[in-house]
């Protein structure tokens, strides 16, 4: 049955979830909500925001619509979900994310960390400190072995973990965050945790609450400077597969991870229907947990989604009506990167508005529009931090990597900045 289709949100990851619905059969009339110029040419924006529930839902009852599909982490957080099962006019709709239970998962740190516990996931030793308890937090990371991790409870958009290399910081940090409100009420609890040495590697699945199909692996790029140096950004580039997430971990992955998350979800009773994305350190070939998040990653999705030889859309539905087991998937063996093209300062202050040209120009690789907006003669504007993400396949990762840069050198604005680094960490591993 072909379906009317809303994916909402409008960075490179719902640009990336339009591109691959579009190639279904089975939809009909797709609308991304707000959207940005890349997604205007495979349906249709609108204008709303993403935490507009009321509006969200006259929409979907307007246009008729049979599957909600929620890119970013702030509407599932604040409940959409539920807002859409309380309503007898939607029960028949799918909404591919998690109730706000279960977004709690990425919400709250805290509730993350006694839930990998309570389950025996391996992760990061840790201790929840708040105003009240703020004179223990100070005496717990003034002997706290360095470097030691302190991260905002609540969302911060990716910015509230600090790293402390000496215990003096660590003690100014919990000041600033619980104090002083350095992330507002992000910061109300703060979580104290161990450093990890290793390497990291994303993970992502996709659940019907029951059953489950592990997504492609994938390594991110965080930081703005090459090298890994400079201040963390949303993200700056990604490589899918990872050589060292070999048949052996990713099996350690799902029997110590994925499968006891899943459980631990059910036990719960936790209406847990979309996508689980897992920040791993692999720690000597041992995974750890980093971080849990609720939704697919960005720029991950740019390069993950490309190697998906299956139809999203019977996947997605199939999440959303606990058939996961009983769909087709398969995967393309090649690999996937991509490269992500930013305005000048970020992520500090930048400019919007520059007009990108060379698009069209790109030939052996995809783009994915993020931080961009249609001018008013059809012309694209700069319009976010990160601004476009390009994505280039090969049979290895230097061929897909001279097909991403190839079509990162044909694009241009006023001020772009991106990575010439990303991917190669990876070719050392390799030839090492």
């Amino acid at each position: 049955m072909a379906m009317n289709i809303l994916v909402l949100g409008s960075g490179g990851r719902e640009h990336a979830f339009s591109w691959k619905i579009a190639q279904s059969e089975n939809c009909d009339n797709l609308y991304i909500a707000p959207g940005n110029a890349g997604t205007a040419e495979l349906g249709e924006n609108i204008a709303l925001n993403v935490n507009d529930f009321e509006g969200i839902v006259s929409f979907v009852l307007d246009k008729h619509i049979d599957l909600v599909v929620v890119g970013p982490e702030d509407p599932l957080v604040n409940g959409i979900k539920d807002f859409f099962e309380a309503d007898e006019r939607l029960t028949k709709i799918g909404v591919v994310g998690p109730s706000k239970a279960g977004a709690q998962l990425e919400g709250s740190k805290d509730f993350s960390k006694q839930f990998m516990d309570k389950y025996d996931i391996p992760t990061a030793r840790s201790k929840t400190f708040t105003k009240d308890t703020l004179e223990e937090g100070l005496n717990y990371v003034s002997s706290h072995p360095t470097p030691v991790v302190l991260k905002a409870d609540g969302l911060a958009a990716g910015k509230g973990v600090i790293i402390s290399e000496t215990n003096e910081h660590a003690r100014e940090t919990l000041k600033e965050m619980l104090v002083d409100a350095k992330f507002g009420e992000a910061s109300s609890r703060v979580v104290v945790e161990q450093f990890l040495e290793g390497i990291e590697v994303s993970v992502f699945v996709l659940t019907d609450g029951q059953n489950y199909k592990i997504l492609p692996e994938a390594k991110d790029y965080k930081r703005i400077g090459e090298n890994d140096e400079g201040l963390n950004t949303g993200g700056m580039g990604a490589v899918t597969p990872v050589p060292f997430a070999d048949e052996t971990f990713m099996n350690k992955v799902e029997e110590r991870i994925i499968k006891p998350t899943i459980n631990g979800l059910q036990a719960e009773n936790i209406n847990y229907q979309g996508f689980i994305f897992i920040g791993l350190m692999s720690m000597n070939g041992e995974p750890y947990v980093i971080e849990y998040n609720v939704r697919m990653g960005d720029p991950e999705t740019q390069a993950v989604f490309t190697r998906i030889d299956s139809d999203l859309v019977d996947l997605l539905e199939a999440s959303t009506t606990g058939t996961l087991d009983q769909v087709d998937f398969s995967l393309d063996p090649q690999t996937a990167t991509t490269v992500v093209m930013v305005s000048g300062g970020y992520p500090g202050s930048y400019a919007k508005g520059n007009e990108i040209t060379g698009i069209a120009n790109v030939k052996d690789a995809l783009v994915f529009h993020a931080g961009t907006k249609s001018g008013e003669n059809g012309e694209v504007l700069s319009n976010g931090g990160r601004v476009i993400a390009v994505t280039g396949k090969g049979n290895s990762v230097e061929n897909a990597l001279e097909n991403a840069y190839n079509g990162v050198s044909q694009i241009n604005w006023q001020d772009e900045y991106h990575r010439r680094d990303i991917g190669q960490d990876i070719l050392r591993l390799i030839n090492q």
